[in-house]
This record gives structure tokens, C-alpha cells and sequence, in this order.
């Protein structure tokens, strides 16, 4: 999709008899509010942008574009008949047509922002996959470890300069080798799976869960006491211990054992030792249990 921004009308039904042949969607704007109302609704892949448009002129459309997140990558094309394109380029356009022009440049110019937007979007998605791959759980799509450890810090450090307390939840699963050994990993894996969906499935927006270690996952609950920690993990361990169906209606029973403790966001790493400890306390009056260490 081309954005064309030109306050004459013939030179916009110029471009679009032109581009749509070549495959491109046209969205027409008149003036400098239009154009960037069209860009804000329509996200497009390219922008033919004259400098001389009205209303706001090409270099502050330049500017309010570049200063938007959600489409400071999409490529600028400016069209002027001015001599000195030095700003628009400091602005951040990906290149300029000058008046007169050749259509067929134009168009080329056009497939060349259009290229580099691709290779910009695929280097982006390549970015997103890697971050996935380096602070994701591959079997639960959960947080690893190492994303866990950044989390407790950074909201630690939020605890403290709020004011309010930090809870955490150590949830693991009893006798899972169990599992393992007589029904198999496939199976142990899609109880991991499916145990992973239903603790996200009950916490908050602002709540971060992931897998801490083989069949324990760690919960972090931003602003919330002992009380409603403990409500928490009693909610999770009850959505645990349903069957879980996995393959061609086979079910598989598991429960779960959970150490909560609160602090103020002063010492993470103690924050979890002391929910490790509290999940040890659970364990001694059996499985399925919840263990708490006040903490604060």
C-alpha cells in the first residue's frame, strides 16, 4: 500500500493510474493532516510525500511520521521541486524525487523503499524470534530462567520505590517423575504444557510466570500481601489437580505443591529462597499443600 500525499489532484491520479498497475493500493491525501490521518489508518508500506502540500508542510508530516513508534520504519519518498533536500533527509525520508519527474524513476524508487521495507520487517521478525528463543521456555512458551532473574529485579526494584509488598510463588509438581518413568516424556511434556496454560490462565495482567526449573514454575505478583498470594496458589492448585487429557482421551491426574513468600522487593533472590523454604514446610504434611513465609 502507497500512501500519495499531493494538494494537486491531477498529480495523484497521475501516480495512481501508474502504481495500481504495478500492484500497488493507493490512499490519496489532499493536504498534510490528511496524509498523516491515512498513514495512522492504513499503516502503509510506502509514502510519496510532496513538500509543498498544505495544511502542514512535507517536512512536519516528516516529523510527526518519524516520531510515531508505530510508523517511524515505514520509507519516506519526498517529491519537490525545491533544490535542497538536505532537511527532509535529516528528518529521516529514505529518498526524494525532484519535479519534473519521471514516472518511471518514480516507480522505482518506489519498488526500492518497498525492498527495504520488507528487509526491515524481516530483520525484525528475526529479532522477535531470537529474543523468543533466548528468554522463552521452548517447551512452555513461559518464561526461562534467565528472563525470571531480569523480572524479579526489575519489579523488586519497583516493590521498593512504590512502597508495596512482592510475593512469589514456587509451584511444583508432585511425583512428576513419576510421570515420566510410566507414561513417558511425550506425556510428561504435555502435562508440563498443559499445567504451564492453566497457571497462566488464572493471574493477573501484571502478574509473570515461567518455568524455574524442570517441573517448577516460579509466579510473581507485583502489590500483593501474603493473603492474596496465598488465595493465588490455592486457585492454581486446584486448577492443576483436574485430569489432564492428553493424546486420544487418555487423562493424567498430577497436583501440586506450593511455597509462597512475601517481601518487600529488597532482596529477590532471598524472596525465593524463603518460598523454596516454605515449599519444603508444605511437603511435610504431603503433597498437594501450600506452605507460606510471611516475610514482611
Amino acid at each position: 500500500m502507497v500512501v500519495v500525499a499531493d494538494d494537486e489532484p491531477h498529480a495523484r491520479a497521475l501516480l495512481r493510474d501508474q502504481l495500481q498497475p504495478e500492484g500497488y493500493r493507493v490512499i490519496e491525501a489532499g493536504d498534510g493532516p490528511a496524509a498523516l490521518e491515512a498513514c495512522r489508518a492504513n499503516r502503509p508500506d510506502v509514502v510519496l510525500l510532496d513538500l509543498g502540500i498544505p495544511g502542514m508542510d512535507g517536512h512536519e508530516v516528516l516529523a510527526v511520521l518519524k516520531a510515531d513508534v508505530s510508523l517511524v520504519d515505514v520509507p519516506v519518498v519526498v517529491i519537490t521541486g525545491r533544490p535542497d533536500v538536505t532537511r527532509a533527509l535529516q528528518l529521516g525520508a529514505h529518498d526524494y524525487v525532484r519535479k519534473p519527474y519521471e514516472i518511471t524513476e518514480l516507480i522505482a524508487r518506489v519498488a526500492a523503499a518497498l525492498r527495504t521495507k520488507r528487509l526491515h520487517d524481516e530483520l525484525r521478525r528475526r529479532e522477535a524470534q531470537l529474543d523468543d528463543l533466548v528468554r522463552k521456555d521452548p517447551l512452555t512458551g513461559l518464561a526461562n530462567r534467565r528472563n525470571l532473574d531480569e523480572q524479579l529485579k526489575t519489579m523488586g526494584g519497583g516493590a521498593r520505590r512504590q512502597g508495596q509488598p512482592l510475593s512469589v510463588l514456587i509451584v511444583d509438581l508432585d511425583q512428576f517423575r513419576r510421570i515420566n518413568e510410566t507414561e513417558g516424556h511425550a506425556v510428561g511434556d504435555g502435562v508440563l504444557r498443559a499445567v504451564a496454560r492453566r497457571v497462566l490462565d488464572r493471574l493477573r495482567t501484571e502478574d509473570v510466570v515461567g518455568r524455574w526449573a524442570g517441573e517448577e514454575f516460579l509466579v510473581v505478583l507485583p502489590a500483593t500481601d501474603l493473603e492474596g498470594a496465598w488465595v493465588l496458589a490455592d486457585r492454581i492448585r486446584r486448577a492443576i489437580v483436574d485430569p489432564i487429557v492428553i493424546g486420544e482421551g487418555s487423562e493424567v491426574v498430577v497436583t501440586a505443591s506450593i511455597g509462597c513468600a512475601t517481601g518487600d522487593g529488597t532482596d529477590a533472590e532471598g524472596l525465593v529462597r524463603r518460598a523454596e523454604a516454605a515449599l519444603t514446610e508444605a511437603r511435610k504434611s504431603g503433597p498437594n499443600q501450600i506452605g507460606t513465609d510471611p516475610g514482611l
